[in-house]
């Protein structure tokens, strides 16, 4: 028997499997070679450079589904949710293992970077986005069978969106102009918003993936099932990339104590510095908390309270800088053990704490945390940012992956505008070249916010971001080995082609 909700909202098509629908989606998602690719692309730290088992986006995704559904089981038959759509778990937990599918190699650092090559190199208006290419891949340039994209029912596609918006034109008025922003929305006006859900090209098929929740929700507002992944997915970075950074010894036990305890002595003096004074002496334990708690007051003041944020700081204090990191992770069973307790309690403490909201800010969706768990996670990635982003080795490294992904667009730009070699490219590159060429002639300059558009040129550049962010992090450096001379393995460099 097929999911009525399907059938009545989503126009599912079960017709190649037996039972629900969402079933059928979220076994289409784990079938895809896009999924399988998601083993090779870095989370945070590059598995290669750690010389440990660290989380990758393919078991991040996984983690994400699992907290997910938890979440779905603990918020029950809440009446808010069937007004708003429903809140199906197979829904969520298709569009949590799907969320990063359109990431790029080396992370998030890989994402800035070719959203930065795309938009200055390659004059793409939309640029390069994550979420947005995961869109794309389960709706444009994953081939299943006799169809172009994975064939998703409308609700796990709308699941997906993240942000609902493209990155200038749509919806209109746009989210970014609004005040408060939704989060993600903002940024510069002449760029466009920092995180979306879909280029341009996709925008038909998100409007036809949305056009069950009109008059549920504003256009620029998650699903409820979209808001589940959304939370899942913060659960899931604030605690199991902190396992990562412990397992590698990145994280000093002494280093995060004194930054916690610091403030938590020192919060009243803190706070009457300046902004210029708290920024210049940034380095001195306490100040980096400090500022952390004022750009939380400054932008999400909707939830900030100073109590919850002092328990918060308190709290991770007790439990992370005093408990999971007062050991050495050393590799034994009792390391591997309070990884674990650490890990299982932090994530069923933040999954008990999602309720539903039938009203919340802009800055929200329907579904979140509870005010205590808001700031536990956020100081939570603090850590994570303070700590392991800012690192100068990280940078080191990052800045590398930076270059090599710079000479390789490079390189495909170069092969793909030479006269005499279009015989000669990968044939993959050639099919995503004619497919970006018939989506883009189907759009006006206006869709994109331009007066004009190269469109030859568009789909060149997008054809290069599609390739490029379909390769593993393995599969970037050796396809650049080949193209820069340096291999030596003539028959073997076309596993990436």
């Amino acid at each position: 028997m097929t999911d009525p909700r399907a059938q009545r909202l989503f126009g599912g098509s079960p017709g190649d499997i037996a039972g629900s629908p969402f079933r059928a989606d979220r076994d289409r998602i784990v079938a895809s070679p896009f999924f399988a690719r998601l083993a090779g692309v870095t989370q945070v730290i590059s598995p290669g450079g750690s010389g440990l088992l660290v989380h990758n986006r393919l078991t991040h995704s996984l983690k994400v589904a699992s907290v997910a559904r938890g979440i779905v089981e603990q918020l029950g038959d809440d009446p808010v949710l069937e007004k708003l759509g429903g809140c199906d778990a197979d829904v969520v937990e298709a569009a949590a293992l799907a969320h990063d599918l359109g990431h790029p190699p080396f992370g998030h650092l890989g994402e800035h970077v070719l959203d930065r090559l795309a938009r200055e190199r390659l004059g793409l208006p939309d640029g390069f986005e994550g979420n947005a290419q995961s869109y794309r891949i389960v709706t444009s340039t994953q081939v299943r069978g006799a169809t172009i994209g994975l064939d998703l029912t409308a609700a796990v596609r709308a699941a997906l969106l993240k942000y609902p918006w493209t990155r200038r034109t749509y919806p209109d008025p746009h989210p970014m102009h609004m005040h408060p922003t939704p989060r993600g929305a903002g940024g510069d006006p002449a760029v466009g918003s920092g995180k979306f859900g879909a280029y341009v090209t996709e925008l038909a098929d998100v409007r036809q993936a949305r056009a069950p929740f009109a008059g549920r929700l504003a256009d620029w507002q998650q699903t409820a099932e979209a808001s589940v992944m959304d939370t899942a997915d913060d659960i899931a970075y604030a605690i199991h990339d902190l396992e990562d950074f412990h397992r590698v010894g990145v994280l000093q036990q002494g280093a995060v104590a004194a930054e916690l305890v610091a403030w938590l002595r020192d919060a009243d003096a803190l706070r009457g510095l300046g902004d210029t004074q708290l920024r210049a002496t940034g380095r001195r334990p306490g100040r980096s908390v400090e500022l952390l708690r004022r750009t939380l007051l400054g932008k999400d003041g909707w939830i900030y309270d100073d109590d919850a944020f002092a328990a918060a700081v308190a709290h991770v204090r007790t439990e992370l800088a005093d408990g999971l990191l007062a050991a050495p992770f050393d590799g034994s069973i009792d390391a591997e053990q309070a990884v674990a307790r650490f890990s299982a309690r932090w994530t069923r403490r933040l999954i008990d704490a999602v309720y539903v909201r039938p009203d919340p800010p802009v800055r929200s969706g329907h579904v979140l945390l509870a005010s205590a768990q808001w700031h536990e996670v956020q100081v939570l990635k603090f850590i994570h940012h303070r700590f392991v982003l800012e690192r100068p080795d990280l940078a080191l490294h990052q800045r590398g992956q930076a270059r090599l992904l710079a000479s390789l667009v490079e390189a495909l730009h170069a092969w793909l505008t030479d006269p005499g070699e279009e015989a000669r490219l990968p044939r993959r590159l050639h099919d995503l070249v004619e497919l970006a060429e018939a989506e883009t002639v189907e759009l006006s300059p206006a869709d994109y916010g331009l007066e004009r558009m190269d469109v030859p040129a568009i789909a060149r550049g997008r054809a290069i971001v599609d390739f490029v962010a379909a390769l593993t992090d393995g599969q970037a450096s050796g396809l650049l080995e080949a193209l820069s001379g340096r291999s030596r393995q003539l028959w073997t460099d076309a596993f990436v082609l």
